[in-house]
């Protein structure tokens, strides 16, 4: 990465940090939070954009995602707001990894890929101090948990990972799978969405998997399309 790259990341890390202090130190109606605190932090997720132009609109259409499995999960209005505030600002972390090793990942040295391993960590660790984001950052810490206990950053497994966090690791993954030389964005989410029940019990909570493939197969008829395939036998 070349080092205007790097300050220009830096200078985005500040002016993240001061919005999200900004946001912290307003005294707001408890009718009036919840919209106002998402609509400042969706502003603060495009600054990320801006940081990370590879992932553009990465945390908004994971926030969207995330919205319908909560919902469908029975969240109450409180997770689901921590829910939404996760998913736009889940890859925070990753303005602290070395050069170039957030906007390439394909190919990572054993010392690359550890760090990004810790990037979950380590952007929970910076929106930890920020009280509205306290639960937010429990789910951001634990977003690449796995189910069979195999995920990091700290091996937890099964039940034990939070709700919400479990809910925005399939959110993520459906978003960021890709999916070469696929065209038509309906056969993208089908590929997307059979490589998710593939990883359904190792990866992935198969109760949010589930019920994702449920949502989505409300959406598609509802469109009108051509049937999906039997993808929940």
């Amino acid at each position: 990465m070349p080092l205007e790259r790097t300050t220009d990341v830096e200078q985005s890390l500040v002016k993240i940090q001061k919005q999200l202090r900004k946001i912290d130190q307003l005294r707001l109606p408890r009718r009036s939070r919840r919209d106002i605190e998402s609509i400042l932090v969706e502003q603060v997720a495009r600054e990320l954009d801006r940081a990370l132009p590879v992932r553009a609109g990465h945390g908004l259409r994971t926030a969207e995602t995330a919205m319908l499995l909560g919902q469908e999960l029975a969240m109450v209005n409180e997770e689901l707001h921590q829910l939404k505030l996760a998913s736009y600002l889940h890859d925070v972390g990753l303005l602290l990894m070395p050069r170039g090793v957030a906007e390439d990942s394909s190919y990572l040295d054993a010392d690359a890929y550890r760090a990004v391993q810790n990037h979950a960590r380590l952007g929970a660790s910076l929106l930890e101090p920020f009280s509205f984001l306290q639960a937010a950052s429990v789910f951001i810490a634990h977003h690449h948990e796995r189910w069979d206990g195999s995920g990091y950053p700290y091996g937890i497994r099964g039940p034990f990972i939070p709700l919400g966090a479990r809910i925005l690791a399939v959110a993520d993954a459906f978003d960021a799978i890709a999916v070469p030389n696929v065209q038509e964005q309906s056969q993208r989410d089908l590929i997307a969405l059979r490589i998710l029940l593939v990883a359904s019990g190792t990866q992935f909570d198969p109760t949010v998997v589930e019920q994702f493939a449920r949502i989505m197969l409300k959406q598609q008829r509802r469109s009108c399309l051509q049937p999906l395939p039997t993808i929940l036998s």
